[in-house]
Protein backbone atom coordinates (compact mmCIF):
# COMPACT_ATOMS: atom_id res chain seq x y z
CA UNK A 1 0.00 0.00 0.00
CA UNK A 2 0.83 3.36 -0.91
CA UNK A 3 -0.02 7.15 -0.24
CA UNK A 4 0.05 9.13 -3.22
CA UNK A 5 0.17 12.54 -3.89
CA UNK A 6 -1.10 15.50 -6.76
CA UNK A 7 -0.86 19.18 -6.96
CA UNK A 8 -1.40 21.82 -9.88
CA UNK A 9 -3.79 19.74 -12.16
CA UNK A 10 -5.79 23.30 -12.90
CA UNK A 11 -8.69 21.59 -14.07
CA UNK A 12 -11.01 23.19 -16.33
CA UNK A 13 -14.25 23.10 -18.45
CA UNK A 14 -12.22 24.58 -21.36
CA UNK A 15 -9.16 21.27 -20.87
CA UNK A 16 -10.45 17.98 -20.75
CA UNK A 17 -7.60 16.72 -21.36
CA UNK A 18 -6.45 16.77 -17.54
CA UNK A 19 -9.92 15.15 -16.40
CA UNK A 20 -9.40 12.31 -18.52
CA UNK A 21 -5.90 11.57 -16.05
CA UNK A 22 -7.49 12.24 -13.31
CA UNK A 23 -10.45 9.71 -14.52
CA UNK A 24 -7.55 6.82 -15.09
CA UNK A 25 -6.04 8.39 -11.33
CA UNK A 26 -9.50 7.50 -9.18
CA UNK A 27 -9.79 4.42 -11.54
CA UNK A 28 -6.44 2.96 -11.48
CA UNK A 29 -3.63 4.11 -8.60
CA UNK A 30 -6.14 5.70 -6.33
CA UNK A 31 -8.34 2.23 -5.75
CA UNK A 32 -5.50 0.82 -4.08
CA UNK A 33 -3.80 3.48 -1.98
CA UNK A 34 -4.26 4.39 1.45
CA UNK A 35 -4.61 8.43 1.02
CA UNK A 36 -4.74 10.59 -1.43
CA UNK A 37 -3.27 14.29 -0.87
CA UNK A 38 -4.00 16.74 -3.28
CA UNK A 39 -1.86 20.01 -2.63
CA UNK A 40 -3.57 22.79 -4.06
CA UNK A 41 -4.69 24.14 -7.79
CA UNK A 42 -6.50 21.25 -8.42
CA UNK A 43 -9.07 23.60 -10.55
CA UNK A 44 -7.38 26.49 -12.64
CA UNK A 45 -9.91 28.79 -10.63
CA UNK A 46 -12.73 28.79 -8.20
CA UNK A 47 -15.36 31.20 -7.65
CA UNK A 48 -17.43 29.63 -5.22
CA UNK A 49 -18.86 26.56 -4.31
CA UNK A 50 -22.10 28.10 -5.50
CA UNK A 51 -20.96 28.28 -8.77
CA UNK A 52 -19.88 24.79 -9.55
CA UNK A 53 -18.33 24.00 -13.45
CA UNK A 54 -19.25 20.93 -15.52
CA UNK A 55 -16.06 19.66 -14.36
CA UNK A 56 -16.43 20.67 -10.48
CA UNK A 57 -19.56 18.43 -10.43
CA UNK A 58 -18.24 15.24 -12.32
CA UNK A 59 -15.37 15.03 -9.85
CA UNK A 60 -17.22 15.62 -7.12
CA UNK A 61 -19.73 12.21 -7.96
CA UNK A 62 -16.14 10.02 -8.53
CA UNK A 63 -14.10 11.14 -5.59
CA UNK A 64 -17.47 10.50 -3.27
CA UNK A 65 -17.70 7.04 -4.53
CA UNK A 66 -14.15 6.43 -3.73
CA UNK A 67 -14.32 8.47 -0.75
CA UNK A 68 -17.69 6.69 0.50
CA UNK A 69 -15.56 3.58 0.08
CA UNK A 70 -12.85 4.07 2.58
CA UNK A 71 -10.20 6.06 0.62
CA UNK A 72 -9.43 9.07 2.96
CA UNK A 73 -8.65 11.93 0.38
CA UNK A 74 -7.27 15.26 1.50
CA UNK A 75 -7.87 18.34 0.01
CA UNK A 76 -5.08 21.49 0.60
CA UNK A 77 -6.06 25.10 -1.33
CA UNK A 78 -3.66 26.13 -3.73
CA UNK A 79 -3.24 29.78 -4.82
CA UNK A 80 -6.10 29.10 -7.46
CA UNK A 81 -8.33 27.41 -5.54
CA UNK A 82 -8.37 29.04 -2.03
CA UNK A 83 -12.19 29.70 -1.88
CA UNK A 84 -13.13 26.31 -2.30
CA UNK A 85 -15.18 25.53 1.01
CA UNK A 86 -16.68 23.47 3.20
CA UNK A 87 -19.83 22.42 0.72
CA UNK A 88 -17.86 21.04 -1.91
CA UNK A 89 -15.25 19.32 0.51
CA UNK A 90 -18.57 17.61 1.54
CA UNK A 91 -19.90 16.77 -1.93
CA UNK A 92 -16.66 15.59 -3.03
CA UNK A 93 -15.78 13.31 -0.29
CA UNK A 94 -12.54 15.63 0.62
CA UNK A 95 -11.44 16.17 4.11
CA UNK A 96 -9.67 20.02 3.98
CA UNK A 97 -6.30 20.63 5.62
CA UNK A 98 -4.56 23.83 6.64
CA UNK A 99 -1.99 25.75 4.64
CA UNK A 100 0.38 23.42 6.24
CA UNK A 101 0.16 20.10 8.18
CA UNK A 102 2.86 17.60 9.08
CA UNK A 103 1.45 14.01 8.90
CA UNK A 104 3.74 10.92 9.86
CA UNK A 105 3.86 8.88 6.36
CA UNK A 106 5.27 5.56 7.19
CA UNK A 107 7.31 6.83 10.03
CA UNK A 108 8.58 9.65 8.51
CA UNK A 109 6.99 12.78 9.98
CA UNK A 110 6.58 14.15 6.48
CA UNK A 111 5.48 18.47 5.95
CA UNK A 112 2.88 19.64 3.01
CA UNK A 113 2.12 22.49 1.69
CA UNK A 114 1.68 23.91 -1.44
CA UNK A 115 4.66 25.91 -1.27
CA UNK A 116 3.33 28.87 -2.34
CA UNK A 117 4.53 30.29 1.02
CA UNK A 118 8.11 29.48 0.22
CA UNK A 119 8.18 31.87 -2.72
CA UNK A 120 8.66 34.82 -0.63
CA UNK A 121 11.06 36.64 -3.63
CA UNK A 122 8.10 37.42 -5.33
CA UNK A 123 6.64 40.27 -3.35
CA UNK A 124 3.43 41.24 -5.62
CA UNK A 125 2.03 37.59 -5.33
CA UNK A 126 3.04 37.48 -1.74
CA UNK A 127 0.55 40.69 -1.37
CA UNK A 128 -1.83 39.44 -3.30
CA UNK A 129 -1.81 36.25 -1.30
CA UNK A 130 -1.87 38.00 2.01
CA UNK A 131 -5.31 39.79 0.43
CA UNK A 132 -7.26 37.20 -0.85
CA UNK A 133 -6.44 35.32 2.67
CA UNK A 134 -8.63 37.42 4.26
CA UNK A 135 -12.00 36.30 5.82
CA UNK A 136 -13.47 39.81 5.26
CA UNK A 137 -11.96 40.28 1.36
CA UNK A 138 -13.29 36.78 0.61
CA UNK A 139 -16.88 37.31 2.38
CA UNK A 140 -16.79 40.31 0.03
CA UNK A 141 -16.11 38.20 -3.55
CA UNK A 142 -18.07 35.89 -2.38
CA UNK A 143 -20.99 38.15 -1.76
CA UNK A 144 -20.75 39.35 -5.54
CA UNK A 145 -22.80 37.83 -8.81
CA UNK A 146 -21.48 34.80 -10.27
CA UNK A 147 -20.78 36.78 -13.57
CA UNK A 148 -18.94 39.53 -11.50
CA UNK A 149 -16.61 36.44 -10.05
CA UNK A 150 -16.30 35.01 -13.48
CA UNK A 151 -15.24 38.27 -14.76
CA UNK A 152 -12.48 38.89 -11.69
CA UNK A 153 -11.29 35.24 -11.79
CA UNK A 154 -10.51 36.25 -16.22
CA UNK A 155 -8.80 39.46 -15.22
CA UNK A 156 -6.76 37.23 -11.91
CA UNK A 157 -5.62 35.03 -14.59
CA UNK A 158 -4.24 37.46 -16.93
CA UNK A 159 -2.86 39.53 -14.28
CA UNK A 160 -0.61 35.99 -13.02
CA UNK A 161 0.00 35.65 -17.00
CA UNK A 162 1.70 38.59 -17.71
CA UNK A 163 3.43 38.63 -14.32
CA UNK A 164 5.05 35.35 -14.94
CA UNK A 165 6.17 36.71 -18.29
CA UNK A 166 7.68 39.99 -17.11
CA UNK A 167 9.06 38.17 -13.61
CA UNK A 168 12.63 36.59 -13.36
CA UNK A 169 11.83 33.22 -13.22
CA UNK A 170 14.31 32.74 -9.90
CA UNK A 171 11.90 35.52 -8.29
CA UNK A 172 9.09 33.03 -8.90
CA UNK A 173 10.66 29.98 -7.60
CA UNK A 174 11.40 28.94 -3.78
CA UNK A 175 13.63 30.85 -1.64
CA UNK A 176 15.82 28.57 -0.09
CA UNK A 177 16.12 30.37 2.91
CA UNK A 178 12.41 30.14 3.44
CA UNK A 179 12.60 26.29 2.73
CA UNK A 180 15.22 26.10 5.63
CA UNK A 181 13.28 27.96 7.88
CA UNK A 182 10.00 25.69 7.13
CA UNK A 183 12.03 22.57 7.83
CA UNK A 184 13.57 24.08 11.35
CA UNK A 185 10.21 25.48 12.26
CA UNK A 186 8.17 22.06 12.06
CA UNK A 187 11.24 19.68 12.84
CA UNK A 188 11.05 17.46 9.83
CA UNK A 189 13.62 16.06 7.31
CA UNK A 190 11.06 15.29 4.07
CA UNK A 191 8.84 18.18 2.43
CA UNK A 192 6.27 17.42 -0.05
CA UNK A 193 4.72 20.41 -2.48
CA UNK A 194 3.90 21.91 -5.88
CA UNK A 195 3.22 25.25 -6.79
CA UNK A 196 6.46 26.19 -9.06
CA UNK A 197 5.54 23.50 -11.52
CA UNK A 198 9.33 22.23 -11.45
CA UNK A 199 8.99 18.88 -10.51
CA UNK A 200 12.64 17.88 -8.77
CA UNK A 201 14.01 15.96 -5.53
CA UNK A 202 16.25 18.63 -3.77
CA UNK A 203 18.68 17.70 -1.03
CA UNK A 204 19.84 19.67 1.86
CA UNK A 205 21.88 18.89 4.73
CA UNK A 206 20.76 20.93 7.82
CA UNK A 207 23.91 20.50 10.00
CA UNK A 208 22.69 19.05 13.57
CA UNK A 209 19.48 18.29 12.02
CA UNK A 210 20.98 15.51 9.80
CA UNK A 211 20.27 15.18 6.15
CA UNK A 212 16.68 16.34 4.52
CA UNK A 213 14.48 16.37 1.66
CA UNK A 214 11.84 18.31 -0.71
CA UNK A 215 10.01 16.99 -3.20
CA UNK A 216 8.19 19.21 -5.75
CA UNK A 217 5.15 17.55 -7.51
CA UNK A 218 4.92 17.79 -11.56
CA UNK A 219 2.04 20.33 -12.82
CA UNK A 220 -0.61 18.66 -15.37
CA UNK A 221 -0.40 20.58 -18.28
CA UNK A 222 1.33 18.31 -20.73
CA UNK A 223 0.57 15.08 -18.76
CA UNK A 224 -0.98 13.82 -15.52
CA UNK A 225 1.38 11.89 -12.59
CA UNK A 226 1.48 11.50 -9.12
CA UNK A 227 3.58 10.66 -6.51
CA UNK A 228 3.65 7.55 -4.63
CA UNK A 229 5.07 7.38 -0.96
CA UNK A 230 5.51 3.96 0.64
CA UNK A 231 7.37 2.45 3.73
CA UNK A 232 10.41 1.81 0.72
CA UNK A 233 10.61 5.95 -0.01
CA UNK A 234 8.85 7.98 -2.82
CA UNK A 235 8.88 7.77 -6.64
CA UNK A 236 6.81 9.87 -9.19
CA UNK A 237 4.68 7.57 -11.44
CA UNK A 238 2.83 9.26 -14.67
CA UNK A 239 -0.92 7.97 -15.17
Amino acid sequence: MSTLFISDLHLEDARPEPSAWMKAFLEGPAQSADAVYILGDLFEYWIGDDALSATARELAGATRRLASRGLPIHFMHGNRDFLLGSHYADLAGFSLLPETVVIDLYGEPTLLMHGDTLCTDDHPYQAFRAQSRDPQWQAAVLSLSVEERLEMAKSARDASAAHMKSAEMEIMDVNEGAVREAFAEHGVRRMIHGHTHRPAVHDYDLGDAGKAQRIVLADWYKKGSFLEVDARGARSRDI
